[in-house]
Parts: structure tokens; C-alpha cells; sequence
């Protein structure tokens, strides 16, 4: 058996097009959602990934106001500015880019973000929300997640038991509080990576989640016949065959699991590419909210 491969970047596209659709809509009422991002000094991999995000927004006719900010800036500057985004009518959504430097209070600053706007989904009523299955927004990748088994046909889990190998409030906690919900019905544990005997949870998993940015952590005797693979993990290996001498891989390994997987997503062009179309759907999901939609 060789698993069906679980392509991202295909979901995500296709859902992209879904939101053009929505845009326009708005756009017709007047209204052109806006997301506000805020970095604070220059960590490239931040820069990087905000870009991404400025870019994917303009895709889909988002309107995207990018605030950066210097590294050394006083905290309560920081907030000044997360309280003019939070007043500005024009800015449906707002995430605040981690990490931040040191000497901020990362929980101030997500706190302080309206939970109307917070379309990362770390505010606590948010998060509380979630928990009680009541609407709210919830971070990206876990929502990703869940629409690659919905749009795969995947997502029938009731009383399946669902395995999550990350705790965090990324990826781990959030993903339960969407499978745990009595509509979806499943039996969720939620594991951290240095679990004594953390195959004895992995080997009963019909539903396996992986997100703990270690190389090829979850091998193929730690999963069952059947069942469902899902990576989170990005890491760089070495590969003299690429240009750049390096690669990235997940935290499955992926070609013996895939022998024993009815569905893998790969790394990369699995979770990842369903991460930044996600943040624009929770986006244009506030301003249909925001609009009264």
C-alpha cells in the first residue's frame, strides 16, 4: 500500500480562488478587507515570512498594511501602535509577528489586539471560545489542518482516535479543541515529543499529527496500517544534490510511513502552503463579520 498524498499547495490554491470570490463581494458593498501585520526589528526568517503574507493578501485583493518596527522600541510604543490598528476602520485583521524581542511582553501585545481582529487566534477569549465550540478565530495551521482532511475526505472522526504529538499553543492545543468538539466526536491526546514510551500512543493513532521540528522523529514502526499522516515539522538537512546543499524534511519519515499510510502530507507542499491562505481566510472571515455579513 502507498499512501495518497495530501498536496497542500493544490487545496490551497483552489481556496484562494474561494476567496477572491468573497473579496469581491465586499468590494461590491464597499468594503476591502484589511490586514495589518506588526514586526518588530529585522529577524530574517520574520521578514521573510511577513512578505509572504503581504504578497498572498494583494493575491486575493486584500488590502495589506505591513508595520515595522525597530528592534529596540519601547514596549509602550508597541502597544500605541496595536491600539491605532485596533481603532482603524480600514484594518478588519491584525497578527503580530513572533518571536518579538526580549525585552517585549509577547502576551501584553496579543492581548491587547481587538478579538474581533485577531485573526492569528491567540487572544485568551478567542481561545476560550474555541474550547466551547463557540465561533471564534483560531490559529492558521490548525485550521489548515482540519481543511485538508475536509477537503480530502478525511475529516469522518467520530470516535477515531486522533494523536497530536505538539502541546503548544500553535499547533497542538487548538487542533484538539477543533477534533474534540462533539460535531467532529474525536478521541484526541495530545502528546509532548519526550513522552516515555511515545509509540504505545502513536501505534494506536488512526489520525497521527507531528509538529515537533525534529528530523524524521515519527518512524514507521511508531504508526499503524491505515493510517492518517500529518507533518507540521520543517527542517533543513544537508543534500549535496540540491544547489543550495540543503533540503527541507518533515518530522515523518516520510517514504517508509508512506508505505504504510492511507494519507500523508508531504514537506514541503503539505501543511505549510494551507498556513498563509488560512490567515487570509480568517481575515476576510472579520470583515464579512466586521461588515455584519
Amino acid at each position: 500500500m502507498s499512501a495518497e498524498i495530501l498536496d497542500g499547495r493544490k487545496l490551497s490554491a483552489e481556496i484562494r480562488e474561494e476567496l477572491k470570490g468573497r473579496v469581491s463581494k465586499l468590494k461590491q458593498k464597499g468594503i476591502t478587507p484589511g490586514l495589518a501585520g506588526v514586526l518588530v526589528g529585522e529577524d530574517p526568517g520574520s521578514a521573510s515570512y511577513i512578505g509572504l503574507k503581504e504578497k498572498a493578501s494583494g493575491d486575493v485583493g486584500i488590502n495589506s498594511k505591513m508595520v515595522r518596527l525597530p528592534q529596540d522600541i519601547k514596549e509602550k510604543d508597541l502597544l500605541k501602535e496595536i491600539e491605532r490598528l485596533n481603532k482603524d476602520t480600514g484594518v478588519h485583521g491584525i497578527f503580530i509577528q513572533l518571536p518579538m524581542p526580549g525585552h517585549l511582553d509577547e502576551s501584553k501585545a496579543l492581548n491587547l489586539v481587538l478579538p474581533e481582529k485577531d485573526v492569528d487566534g491567540f487572544h485568551p477569549m478567542n481561545v476560550g471560545k474555541a474550547w466551547m465550540g463557540q465561533e471564534a478565530f483560531l490559529p492558521a495551521t490548525p485550521i489548515g489542518i482540519w481543511e485538508i482532511l475536509v477537503r480530502t475526505g478525511y475529516s469522518d472522526l467520530k470516535d477515531k482516535e486522533v494523536v497530536i504529538v505538539n502541546v503548544d499553543n500553535l499547533v497542538g492545543k487548538p487542533l484538539a479543541s477543533i477534533l474534540a468538539q462533539e460535531k467532529v466526536g474525536a478521541n484526541v491526546t495530545l502528546c509532548h515529543p519526550s513522552t516515555p514510551n511515545l509509540v504505545a500512543y502513536t501505534r494506536r493513532a488512526d489520525v497521527v499529527v507531528v509538529a515537533v521540528d525534529k528530523p524524521k522523529f515519527l518512524t514507521a514502526d511508531m504508526v499503524k496500517d491505515g493510517v492518517i499522516a500529518i507533518d507540521f515539522g520543517s527542517n533543513w538537512i544537508d543534500d549535496p544534490s540540491t544547489k543550495s546543499g540543503k533540503r527541507t524534511i518533515g518530522d515523518i519519515d516520510f517514504d517508509p510511513v508512506k508505505e504504510k499510510a492511507e494519507a500523508i502530507t508531504p514537506v514541503p507542499g503539505g501543511v505549510g502552503p494551507m498556513t498563509v491562505t488560512m490567515l487570509l481566510g480568517n481575515t476576510v472571515t472579520a470583515a464579512e463579520r466586521q461588515a455584519g455579513g
